[in-house]
């Protein structure tokens, strides 16, 4: 017996623990790329899948104009999810704008004012009881971030 693919591993070890519909929704989040393609895959992802009885709803998230674009077309990639799925796995898509791109690094941190000697003194001041460690060192750190905004 060869490698066995990891997603096929993953279903059924998921399966057992999340019921036949989560198993399925974990499945399209990992082939994602293949159902709608690489172009829309760089540019959204599956973020929840709600619903029962009237039909589920999957929740896509999508980077910045995107979801107007995705509206759009919403039939066919209904279509195609549900041909990967299974007949009505889905029967409606909610699109939700991303605030930036899926895969853009996070906005840096803005730089941080330097830290007036007087408010240094007032924190280490605070910590003059704890006994050195992990736990002073944290806390140092949180009253020196905080007297610096």
């Amino acid at each position: 017996m060869g490698p066995v693919p990891v997603a096929r591993l993953l279903a059924q070890v998921t399966r057992p623990l999340m019921g036949r519909v989560q198993a399925a929704a974990a499945r399209l989040a990992l082939d994602w790329p293949g159902i709608v393609g690489p172009a829309l895959a760089a540019v959204t992802a599956p973020e929840r899948l709600s619903g029962g009885k009237d039909g589920r709803v999957l929740t896509i998230r999508a980077a910045g104009p995107v979801a107007l674009e995705l509206q759009h077309l919403a039939p066919q990639l209904i279509e195609r999810i549900n041909a990967h799925a299974g007949p009505g796995f889905v029967t409606r898509l909610r699109f939700v704008q991303a605030a930036r791109g899926l895969d853009d690094p996070p906005a840096p941190a803005p730089p941080r004012r330097p830290l007036p000697p007087e408010a240094a003194a007032t924190v280490e001041t605070a910590l003059v009881d704890l006994p050195e460690g992990p736990l002073r060192d944290a806390l140092a750190r949180l009253g020196r971030a905080i007297a610096s905004r």
